[in-house]
């Protein structure tokens, strides 16, 4: 028995400071991590006996892992969140009504400049910016070259970019 302390004793010197850092990097708290440490070593110590005496490293490793695996299954158990806590955490996946007026408001710009354009500048700008579709979904829409319609798409982004910046000033 004197021998079982010396050694752990030995392991505690020589492993504190490794069982610390894992029970710290998996539980994110510096007095959790104090405490699975502590108990990473008091089982170790129960269970010296069955301890074969090779890799010492790797075995109080594997305490410690397992000690933290099972306080943080406990502590997601015993967690019950409050209505605060609970609703704040929880993010809004649906977009504000603030976010959906604005986004309705600058669709609709962008709809009423494409709208003054001359053909085909219009088609191309409602299709590319307004629609959102694809340079290829225009080709195979209207049959042009896509060289033509790179050029249109070009050349109505820089007419839009003037219209919206007369939207802006008035």
């Amino acid at each position: 028995m004197e021998e079982a302390n010396r050694y752990l004793e030995e392991l505690i010197d020589r492993y504190q400071n490794l069982v610390f850092s894992v029970c710290y990097k998996m539980t994110e708290n510096y007095f959790d991590a104090e405490d699975l440490t502590q108990d990473t070593f008091l089982s170790a110590y129960k269970n010296f006996s069955h301890f074969d005496g090779q890799n010492e490293k790797a075995w109080l490793c594997k305490i410690a892992t397992n000690k933290c695996l099972d306080y943080l299954k406990r502590a997601g158990r015993r967690s019950i969140p409050t209505e605060d806590l609970f609703f704040l955490s929880v993010a809004e996946e649906r977009p504000s009504p603030e976010d959906i007026c604005m986004e309705h408001e600058v669709r609709q710009k962008l709809y009423d400049c494409c709208m003054a354009l001359k053909p085909p500048y219009r088609d191309v700008a409602l299709d590319y910016y307004y629609h959102e579709m694809e340079i290829g979904e225009i080709v195979k829409k209207t049959g042009k070259n896509i060289k033509t319609l790179q050029t249109q798409i070009y050349r109505a982004k820089a007419m839009l970019r003037k219209l919206y910046g007369k939207e802006i000033m008035l």
